[in-house]
C-alpha cells in the first residue's frame, strides 16, 4: 500500500511540475493560450501573475518530493503538502472553474487517502 501511495504522491508532484512549466514558461505560448483559453493580449498582461502562480506550484511539488525522500518519516510532510494542494484546488474550483477540482484537488485527495491508509 505504501508503494501505491508514493506513486500517486509522485504523480501529483509531477502534475505540479507540469503546472509550473505551463504557467512560468508556456503561459503566452501556443500551449498556454490553448490550455487557458486566452488571447495573446490577455496572456501578455497576466504573464507575471501566472509565473508567480507557477512558482507556488513548484513549491508544492518540491514539498511532495521532500516528503517522498524521507521515507516513513515523510508521511506528515506528504499529508501537509497534499492538504495544501487540496485547498488550492478547491479554492481554484470556486474562484476560477470547477474543472480545477478534478485536475488538482481530486488526485491530491486520492493520494492523501492512500498515504493515510499506508
Amino acid at each position: 500500500m505504501t508503494l501505491i501511495a508514493n506513486i500517486i504522491v509522485a504523480l501529483v508532484a509531477l502534475l505540479h511540475v507540469y503546472f509550473l512549466v505551463l504557467e512560468m514558461f508556456l503561459w503566452n505560448k501556443t500551449l498556454g493560450l490553448k490550455t487557458f483559453r486566452m488571447t495573446p493580449e490577455k496572456a501578455e498582461v497576466t504573464k507575471v501573475l501566472a509565473a508567480n502562480q507557477g512558482l507556488y506550484n513548484g513549491f508544492l511539488a518540491a514539498g511532495l518530493v521532500w516528503g517522498l525522500s524521507l521515507g516513513e518519516e515523510g508521511v506528515s510532510i506528504k499529508l501537509f503538502f497534499l492538504g495544501c494542494v487540496i485547498v488550492a484546488g478547491v479554492y481554484g474550483a470556486i474562484t476560477v472553474g470547477r474543472k480545477i477540482l478534478f485536475i488538482q484537488a481530486m488526485p491530491a485527495t486520492v493520494a492523501f487517502i492512500f498515504v493515510l491508509l499506508s
